[in-house]
C-alpha cells in the first residue's frame, strides 16, 4: 500500500507542475465553472419562482443537490476525465503495451496516473453551495459528515461505470460518444428524482443510478433517507468496482498489442 500512495504522489506532483505551466487555464476553467453554476441556478429558480416546489423538497433543500451534483462534475473533471477518457487513446495508439509492461496493477495506474486541477472550481462552488443551503437549513457537520459516506459511494460508482465504458475500447475503438452519453445523463442528477415523472424516476434509479450519485447524499445531508439507501448506495459501489475489475480482465484477454 505504501508503495502504491509513493506512486500516486509522484505521478500527481508531475501532473500538477505540468498543469501549472498554463495558469490562466485555472482562470478559465473558473470561469467556466461559475457561468455552469450560474446557469444551473437559473433553472432551478425557473421552477420556483412562481412558488412551485418538488414534492417534499423545499429552494434550499433543493440547492444542497445541486451542490453535490456541482461536487460530482468537479470529481469528474479532476480525476476521471483526464485518466479514464485517454485509455481510447491508449489502444489506438498501442501505448497500453507500456502500461500493461509496469510494475503496478494496470487498472490501478490507468485510474491514477494524472489529475487536473480545472476541476478543483467546481469542488470549491460546489462545497460554497452546499455550506450556503446548509446555514439556512441549520444543518451542523455531523450532517456534512454522515453525508459523505453514500457521496464516496456514489464517486465509487460513477468510476466504475466510466472505468467499464473506456474498457470497452478494446473492442470498439472509437467510444467518446458514449462516454458522452453518460455524461448526458448525469445531467439528471442536478435535480431531485422526484423533479421527473415515475418511469423516469425508475430509470435513473434502477439502470443509471444517478440517484445514487446526488440525492441519495443531499437526503442522507437533510437527515431523512432511509438506510437501506445508504445501504443500497455501498452494496451497488461495491458490485460495480468487482464487475468492473472482472471485466477489464476480461477485456485484456482480446486485447492483441501494438506489435501483434
Amino acid at each position: 500500500m505504501n508503495r502504491y500512495l509513493d506512486v500516486i504522489k509522484l505521478l500527481w506532483s508531475a501532473a500538477i507542475a505540468a498543469e501549472l505551466e498554463y495558469r490562466a487555464n485555472f482562470v478559465l476553467a473558473t470561469l467556466t465553472s461559475l457561468g455552469n453554476l450560474a446557469g444551473s441556478l437559473f433553472g432551478l429558480f425557473l421552477f420556483y419562482r412562481t412558488g412551485y416546489t418538488f414534492e417534499g423538497w423545499q429552494w434550499q433543500e433543493a440547492l444542497i443537490v445541486l451542490g453535490v451534483f456541482t461536487l460530482l462534475q468537479g470529481f469528474s473533471s479532476t480525476f476521471l476525465s483526464p485518466n479514464l477518457n485517454k485509455i481510447v487513446t491508449y489502444v489506438q495508439q498501442g501505448t497500453l503495451d507500456f502500461v500493461l509492461l509496469k510494475p503496478i496493477n494496470s487498472q490501478f495506474w490507468l485510474s491514477t496516473h494524472t489529475l487536473s486541477p480545472w476541476g478543483v472550481p467546481d469542488l470549491l462552488f460546489g462545497s460554497i453551495t452546499i455550506g450556503y443551503a446548509g446555514s439556512l437549513l441549520g444543518l451542523t457537520i455531523g450532517d456534512y459528515l454522515l453525508s459523505a459516506i453514500p457521496l464516496i459511494f456514489g464517486f465509487i460508482s460513477l468510476y466504475s461505470l466510466w472505468f467499464m465504458l473506456g474498457a470497452t475500447s478494446i473492442w470498439f475503438v472509437k467510444i467518446y460518444n458514449v462516454t458522452e452519453v453518460l455524461r448526458g445523463l448525469l445531467e439528471a442528477g442536478r435535480y431531485p428524482m422526484v423533479a421527473y415523472p415515475i418511469a423516469y424516476r425508475f430509470f435513473f434509479t434502477f439502470v443509471v443510478p444517478v440517484a445514487f450519485l446526488t440525492t441519495v447524499p443531499a437526503e442522507t445531508m437533510l437527515g431523512r433517507v432511509q438506510l437501506g439507501w445508504v445501504v443500497g448506495a455501498g452494496v451497488l459501489a461495491l458490485f460495480l468496482f468487482v464487475i468492473a475489475t472482472v471485466f477489464w480482465r476480461f477485456a485484456l484477454r482480446f486485447y492483441t498489442s501494438a506489435s501483434s
